[in-house]
């Protein structure tokens, strides 16, 4: 086997999205506050909800908006807008409560329409971080694995231990020939293709080759 991990891989490739769309509303002081919790991928489409609640509630005064929109631990996809409140007491309270719930690929949109009463910092820290932590209670989430494909051709007398250890490691086994020898494409987990290795390494006495796909 010739795999080996990079250096500063991350293995935090699991982690929980949200399976449905979420709406959650309450009044506060006379002002409408209106959590819209949505699954996206990348922030870019983070942005286009965003823009389409925007669309939807355009008398709001206010449009505020936090996403984690990859996995947790991917800040590239980290993005938040306090839209014309006081700076830190929107997108960022709402923004912590999504990390506090290490759910990826997903935005948050709080739809504010004034009731003439201020709530001061305080109280829009509370009534925007709120919002979402109450919309989060009602979401439903499924869990996410990550994949990369990778490539292993074995003979026909490995195929059956080869199988077993696929299971075992839930490899999603996307294409197989038969010619000559066997041909795999594999999806393998982050987290599983160093243990995965190890064992076809030992088993087949250091002749397979996993080969990650390009």
């Amino acid at each position: 086997m010739n795999y080996k991990p990079n250096e500063g891989e991350q293995f935090h490739v699991q982690y929980l999205i949200p399976k449905s769309a979420v709406i959650f509303e309450e009044e506060i002081k006379k002002s409408r506050f209106i959590t819209y919790l949505q699954q996206v991928n990348g922030i870019a489409e983070a942005r286009l909800h965003w823009q389409h609640i925007r669309e939807q509630h355009r008398d709001a005064r206010h449009h505020c908006w936090a996403a984690i929109a990859g996995s947790p631990q991917d800040s590239q996809q980290f993005g938040f807008s306090d839209d014309g409140e006081p700076a830190g007491t929107a997108g960022k309270p709402m923004f912590s409560a999504l990390q506090g719930s290490n759910i990826g690929e997903i935005s948050a949109v709080v739809v504010r329409y004034y009731g003439g009463i201020l709530l001061g910092t305080g109280g829009l820290v509370r009534a925007y971080g709120n919002g979402v932590q109450q919309a989060l209670k009602l979401l439903q989430t499924t869990l996410k694995i990550e994949r990369q494909l990778y490539e292993l051709t074995c003979d026909y007398a490995q195929v059956n231990w080869l199988q077993l250890l696929f299971e075992k490691y839930d490899v999603v086994i996307e294409h197989q020939s038969f010619a000559e020898k066997v041909k795999f494409e594999l999806a393998v987990s982050d987290d599983d293709i160093t243990p995965l290795s190890q064992e076809i390494n030992a088993r087949s006495a250091g002749q397979l080759q996993i080969i990650k796909k390009d």
